[in-house]
Order: structure tokens, then sequence, then C-alpha cells
């Protein structure tokens, strides 16, 4: 029998976790359509094969991961040999959300389990037939001294932010966010905090207009614009502005259709409370296209804004939904003083082949990650952080980050016992100026 603690343990755990997705990947399918109407293609792209791949990325560099790293030791401990060690935090408590809700749930959990910290997970009540799905999946994979999913609506989040944990994961909104880190702060336990904001998208003179249009569309209407790194609003030169627009039509019918609601690729708004929000946010609006709606099956078409007032409810609040504000610039000083007026986003798109132009806005603006001349597609590569900063999150995650944010890094000295230089020890008596001299030296 394996030690519980070893890396083999974890690995062995992990690959069993793997077998129990892929048998019951049409289910987890199925259960996000039941949630709210994610097309099949949307479920495997961005849940079912992400999971899938993180846990076989996990899994073969598990070994590399945990060993530990040995690194340069200082002159003055010569002699000496030194290491990192990562070591689990202990009981980790992840609360996921509900708009990637396997994804979101999952990978968070991979990491822990990988890095050898037993899991509480606390899924969203909002995606029942999705949580139903992952308890099941947890249930069948892992020993409850290990790992358990606890359901419930936000008042069991709450009990569970009253324990004591050895670390915090949590994705959603800012504002819960806050909560959090509040409730973490009373045991001073660690935390990352993924959260959102308003992902500006810049579309200068030099883009190229049709394709900008087609991966802004695209990066808008998946999951129905309910991605915390979806596209919040456009700023376009002045000048292509109106050929945009018709360009933004074009995709959006090309991809759904004439009628949005009959497309089998387009998802629902997630419950009636988000959906009444989204409503709320088209009061007093120009629409240029879309706006139509169906309280019955939570539909919203994918809907294009004119130049909303800064501080109208669609500018000041993170959309989360398929509602897109166009805004027009004539200067640079025009999209400074929009992306400045609100908080650091979580994302950023910049549409341009002005390579200085590219690295200003680079230099210039603060945010989480994003895509120059793309959007969303950051987080396909395990190889780059993904997470906030500022008010749009704290710590990253993906690939070997993921393992490192559930691992404590644990600093190691091992020292050789067959010198010991007298200098370090007092009297200090003559010493100071030699060792001047040393540090000078180095």
């Amino acid at each position: 029998m394996k030690n519980e603690n070893s890396v083999d343990y974890r690995k062995e755990s992990l690959k069993k976790l793997l077998h129990t997705i892929i048998k019951q990947e049409q289910a987890i399918i199925k259960a996000l359509y039941d949630d709210f109407k994610k097309p099949a293609f949307e479920a495997v792209l961005t849940e079912t094969n992400y999971v899938i791949s993180d846990l076989k990325e996990t899994i073969k560099n598990i070994d590399s991961w945990a060993k530990p790293k040995k690194v340069l030791a200082s002159f003055l401990n010569f002699p000496s040999s030194d290491y990192i060690y990562s070591e689990p935090y202990g009981n980790v408590l992840i609360l996921s959300p509900w708009n990637y809700p396997f994804q979101l749930a999952l990978c968070p959990l991979i990491a822990a389990v990988a890095a050898g910290n037993k899991v509480t997970l606390k899924p969203s009540e909002l995606t029942p037939n999705t949580s139903t799905i992952i308890a099941k999946i947890i249930n069948e994979t892992f020993p409850v001294k290990d790992v358990v999913v606890i359901t419930g609506d936000a008042t069991v989040a709450q009990e569970l932010l009253k324990k004591r944990w050895d670390y915090i994961f949590f994705t959603g909104s800012v504002a819960v966010g806050r909560i959090v880190a509040k409730a973490a702060a009373e045991n001073l336990t660690p935390v990352t905090l993924e959260l959102g904001g308003k992902s500006p998208c810049i579309v200068d003179e030099t883009a190229n207009l049709e394709l900008s249009a087609r991966r802004i569309v695209w990066g808008k209407i998946i999951n129905a614009g309910q991605t915390c790194v979806a596209p919040d609003y456009i700023v376009v030169h002045h000048k292509m502005k109106a050929t945009f627009i018709t360009l933004l039509i074009l995709e959006i019918e090309k991809a759904l259709g004439p009628n949005p609601e009959e497309s089998p690729d387009y998802a629902r708004i997630i419950n009636l409370k988000n959906w009444q929000r989204q409503l709320h946010l088209l009061e007093n609006q120009k629409i240029l296209f879309g706006g139509q709606y169906n309280k019955d099956t939570l539909f919203l078409a994918p809907t294009l804004l004119d130049e909303p007032k800064m501080d109208s409810p669609v500018m000041t609040e993170e959309i989360f939904g398929p509602i897109l504000p166009i805004l027009s610039y004539h200067s640079e000083a025009d999209i400074e003083k929009i992306i400045l007026s609100f908080e650091k986003p979580l994302s950023l798109y910049l549409f341009s082949q002005n390579k200085s132009f590219i690295a200003e806005v680079l230099q210039k603006y603060s945010f989480g990650g994003g895509c120059i001349n793309d959007t969303v597609i950051h987080l396909a590569n395990n190889r780059l952080p993904f997470g906030g900063v500022g008010t749009s999150g704290m710590g990253a995650y993906h690939g070997k980050r993921s393992f490192d944010t559930f691992s404590h890094k644990k600093a190691i000295v091992k020292r050789g016992t067959w010198l010991d230089l007298p200098l370090r020890y007092a009297p200090y008596k003559d010493k100071l100026k030699t060792f001047q001299k040393i540090l000078k030296w180095m």
C-alpha cells in the first residue's frame, strides 16, 4: 500500500480521476446542457477536454514538480547545498462558480490533490446537474478523507468560510471575493481570488477589421457572454466604427443564424435573476443590433449597444452576458480616459498591426492577461499564468503554477560539517574589516 503522503499515491488518485471523467464525459456534457443549454462543442472545448488535458499534464509532470529543487548556495554558507521543498498547505477549501462549473471546480482540485492537500470542494448551487455529477465523480474516485464535495447554497459557503483552512481558492465575483478575503484574514489564511472586471477590446485603424470582428464575436458569445475574460466593451477608432459594427453583425449572424434563439450553438442565461439583470442593463440604451429575449427560456440575443454613458449600469458593472457596448475614440487620450475610469481588468484585448502602439498599450495598462489580435485564447496555454491584478484578483494558476499555488515552498540549507569558519562567531573583535572585504569581493 502506497504512503498516503507520497507522490505515487497522489498520481494514482489522479489517474483514477482521469479514468472516471473520461467514462462520465457524456453525462457531464448532458448536465451542462441541462443547467443552461451549454452547447456540446463548448462543453468539450471549455470544460471536459480542458480538464482532461490538465489531468494528463499534471500526471505526466507531477514527479518533477514535486521533486526538491536544488538552487545555487550562498558563498556565506559554504559548504552547503540549498533546496526548495514543495509541501502541501494541508486542508484546502475550493469555492467554484457556475459559469464553467466543471472546469473551474476540477482544475483547482487537480492541482490541490497533486500538491498533496486534503480538499473540500463547494460547487455552485446554480448548476445543480453539474454539481451532482461532480459529486458522483469525486465519490467514485477519492476516499472522503482526501476529497469531499459539499453542496448547498450561499449559506453553506458562509458556514464553510467560518472554519479554519490552510488555503482558500475562490473563483467568482469581486463582491463575494471581498467576503472570502475578509473571512480568510481572520485566520491569516492565504487565498487565491480569481475574480473579474470590465475587459476592454481596443480596435485601432490598422486592425484587420473582418478578422477582429470574428474573433471578438466568438469571445463574446461563447457561453452567452458568461465568461470572466469575455470582451466587456469595444473601443474602436471613430473612422472604423460604422464598418466595424456592420462586420460584427455579419459575424453574429454567421455564427448563430438570423434567429439566435433557434441556434443549437448558443447557451442561455444561468437563471432568472441574472436574466433580469441583463435586461436592466439594456434600459435606456441605444440598441444597434439584437435585444430579443424570452423569459420562459432565459434567452437573450447577442446585443450591440451604441455609445452608452460612462455612468450607466452597463458601463459601471461587469456585464457577464451577451451585451456588447461599442465606444469610439479619436485619440489615444480618449482610450486612456475610458480604460483608466475602471479598476484594473482581468483581461485586455488589442486589435492592431501597429507595433509601437501595441508596445505602448502593454506598457501603459495593468491587467491580468490578454491577447493581441484575438480574445480569450490566452487561457488555452497552460504555460501562461492566469490570474487578475487589483480588484480583478490575486494569485495565478494553470499548469505548474497551479501545483505551486497549492504548495508551500520550504527553504532548506543542508550545511556541511567538515568545515566551520570562525568568522561569523562572537567575539567580533577585528573581524569587521575582513568581513567587509569579503562582501566587496562577492
